[in-house]
């Protein structure tokens, strides 16, 4: 069975009734996490995306402190896990500042959790590929917000 394009289902869903849409959306919400995880995110967090970044900043910070204390193998696994649900909440919002605030964040908090970055090869390569991902938004962002992530970039850059 092959699946429908994009602009098929687009024109499909144009054409559904109402109660039909939301039943499909409750159904599609019920057998994967990521697609309920979506659908809250667009339903009740993308009307206010500061207090969704604030929130997510949270999660990330009772993430990360789960890293103390623990060896390198297991910083390495929790740091993994930490970086895949801001990878998620990044793909939820799509918005390049919430991704810059998000990368940004995770770096600093990487920096400040005192990890031995430069022992391992693993934990040295996925940090420079945070900042490459930072610095390839940044590009694409007005000059005048690009301004405003600056000043956080030259502290995580150097760690």
């Amino acid at each position: 069975m092959t699946s429908a394009s994009i602009n098929d289902i687009r024109k499909e869903l144009q054409l559904t009734d109402p109660d039909v849409l939301q039943a499909i959306c409750i159904r599609l919400a019920r057998y994967k996490k990521e697609n309920k995880e979506l659908l809250n995110y667009l339903l009740f967090e993308a009307h206010n995306e500061h207090g969704y970044v604030q929130q997510v900043k949270t999660e990330l910070e009772l993430m990360f402190e789960e890293i103390a204390g623990k060896n390198l193998y297991l910083v390495k696994k929790i740091l993994r896990k930490i970086l895949r649900y801001t990878n998620r909440q990044i793909k939820y919002s799509g918005l390049p500042q919430t991704e810059l605030e998000l990368r940004i964040f995770f770096c600093e908090k990487t920096v400040a959790a005192q990890i031995p970055l430069s022992t391992g090869t693993v934990l040295y390569n996925l940090y420079q590929q945070q900042l490459k991902k930072i610095g390839s938004v940044l590009g694409k962002l007005p000059e005048d917000l690009q301004g405003d992530y600056t000043t956080s970039l030259k502290t995580i850059r150097y760690a």
